[in-house]
């Protein structure tokens, strides 16, 4: 149990399940997330999507092909799930994307079909591989490209299931960013100014703020390119 559970006690703050209701709660495997940005799938089936009334109903939906995460079906129930990903039940016409909320609480968002056939990745750092350039993406993927036209901070818009790049977000003066931690976790806004590590941007209520540039997700140009809320 103590592999496949943790205590609701000391699951991470971002989860936003009951904490009292019961005793365990599924770890997910190591991922494509860390812990406090991610859930299993299990979990986000049963108490965030409220899809399943226990894990054996959950289970059962896994196993019947019925989800697809980013386009592909999964089925490991211990699957961890986080942020910017799409869930997809076609089953009952239900797309969702994985967001965090103003206190830091990962969400699922419905976003239409169209939408849930595109997602965005943040370029986290990117190596020379084999004469090509391969990008590793905030969601644990990597990309090989033929040219260095792309920059650690910038966001990649992808096509799912195909991952094929369809444009990229500049994280530059006059972009569109939201923000995946602090003080100002999913706030929404335009940015300013930065450097190597601060970003200066102008929030959706007029506010200017400071924030770490590893908060930083471009979103947009002159519009967010997916929904941020619901």
């Amino acid at each position: 149990m103590v592999k496949n559970h943790l205590k609701r006690l000391n699951m991470p703050k971002s989860w936003q399940i009951g904490r009292k209701l019961k005793k365990w709660v599924m770890r997910p495997n190591p991922g494509a997330h860390s812990l406090n940005d991610g859930l299993s799938l299990n979990t986000l089936i049963k108490e965030v999507l409220v899809l399943a009334s226990t894990s054996r109903e959950s289970r059962n939906i896994l196993l019947n092909k019925e989800v697809f995460v980013d386009g592909k079906i999964r089925t490991e129930k211990k699957l961890i799930v986080g942020f910017m990903d799409i869930v997809s039940i076609p089953k009952i016409s239900k797309h969702f994307r994985i967001l965090f909320n103003s206190k830091g609480k990962l969400m699922a968002v419905p976003v239409d079909e169209k939408e849930s056939k595109i997602k965005l990745s943040k370029i986290k750092n990117k190596s020379l591989v084999n004469g090509k350039f391969q990008l590793n993406l905030s969601d644990g993927r990597n990309i090989l490209v033929d040219k260095n036209d792309y920059s650690v901070g910038d966001s990649l818009l992808l096509e799912l299931p195909s991952q094929k790049v369809l444009s990229v977000v500049k994280l530059e003066k006059g972009c569109l960013i939201c923000l995946t931690g602090g003080k100002h976790t999913n706030d929404f806004g335009k940015v300013e100014d930065l450097s190597a590590d601060k970003v200066t941007y102008t929030s959706k209520s007029g506010k200017t703020f400071q924030t770490s540039s590893k908060y930083a997700f471009a979103v947009g140009k002159d519009k967010s390119l997916i929904s941020l809320s619901e």
